[in-house]
C-alpha cells in the first residue's frame, strides 16, 4: 500500500496556488482543494484558517520568488530589477496579483514584503524622502499591476492571451475610423505587428525609471 505523504501548510498552499493557476479564484474553494488533495475539507482547517490565510499564503509564496536585485547596483538598476522581478513572478501566477488588486489578499509577512522593503531602500538611497519613495512605490507597482492586468486576459484569460490582443478585432470591426482617427490607427498597427507584453512593460519601466532619475536629480543639491 502506498504511503500517503502527510499533510501540512506547506502542502496545502502549493496544491491551492497549482489549483488557482488553473482554475482561477473563483475555483480555489476549500471544497476543491480537499479534493486535489484527497482528503477532507475539514482536514485542511488544521493548516489553513480559510480561503483568505490561503490567499496571503498562496502570494507570500509567489513573492518569495520574486529575486532581490544587487544592493552593490546603482539604485535605478536596482529599481528596474525589483520591478522586472515582481513582474516576471506574478505573470507566472496572474491569480496572485488579482487578489491584492481586489484585496482579497494582503500579506503582511516579512517573507512577502522583502521584495518591496529592497525596491523602498533603493529609492531611498537615490535621494527620495518617506513622501518621495511613497509615490515612487505606487509609480512601479500601478506599473507592474497595470500590465499585468492589459497582458493576461484581464486576469481571468489564459497566461500568454494578451487582453488587448483578444479585443482587437472586435475593436476594428466596431470602430468608426472617421471619428476615431487616431486609436484607429493604433489597433491597426497592434493588429498587424502583434502585441509583445514583456517587452511593452520593459520600455514603459524604462520610461517611468527615466523619469525618476529626474526627479531625484532635483533632490540633489547644485
Amino acid at each position: 500500500m502506498t504511503r500517503r505523504e502527510p499533510l501540512n501548510r506547506e502542502r496545502v498552499l502549493d496544491a491551492a496556488l497549482e489549483l488557482a493557476d488553473r482554475e482561477g479564484l473563483e475555483g480555489l474553494s476549500m471544497r476543491r482543494l480537499a479534493k486535489s488533495l484527497g482528503v477532507e475539507a475539514m482536514s485542511l482547517y488544521n493548516h489553513v484558517s480559510n480561503k483568505a490565510d490561503i490567499l496571503d499564503g498562496i502570494a507570500e509564496r509567489v513573492f518569495s520568488q520574486v529575486e532581490r536585485p544587487d544592493p552593490a547596483l546603482p539604485w535605478q538598476e536596482q529599481v528596474r530589477a525589483a520591478a522586472l522581478a515582481m513582474y516576471q513572478a506574478f505573470s507566472r501566477h496572474p491569480v496572485v496579483p488579482l487578489a491584492l488588486a481586489t484585496d482579497q489578499s494582503n500579506p503582511t509577512s516579512a517573507r512577502a514584503l522583502e521584495p518591496i522593503d529592497g525596491l523602498v531602500g533603493a529609492l531611498f538611497e537615490a535621494g527620495f524622502d518617506d513622501l518621495g519613495a511613497w509615490r515612487a512605490l505606487g509609480a512601479v507597482n500601478s506599473l507592474v499591476m497595470g500590465s499585468l492586468l492589459l497582458s493576461t486576459g484581464g486576469f481571468t484569460g489564459g497566461q500568454q492571451q494578451h487582453a488587448g490582443a483578444a479585443n482587437v478585432s472586435a475593436y476594428i470591426r466596431e470602430m468608426d475610423p472617421d471619428r476615431l482617427p487616431h486609436f484607429s490607427r493604433l489597433l491597426r498597427m497592434t493588429r498587424e505587428q502583434g502585441v509583445r507584453p514583456a517587452a511593452d512593460f520593459e520600455h514603459a519601466l524604462d520610461m517611468l525609471i527615466s523619469g525618476l532619475v529626474a526627479e531625484a536629480a532635483t533632490l540633489r543639491p547644485a
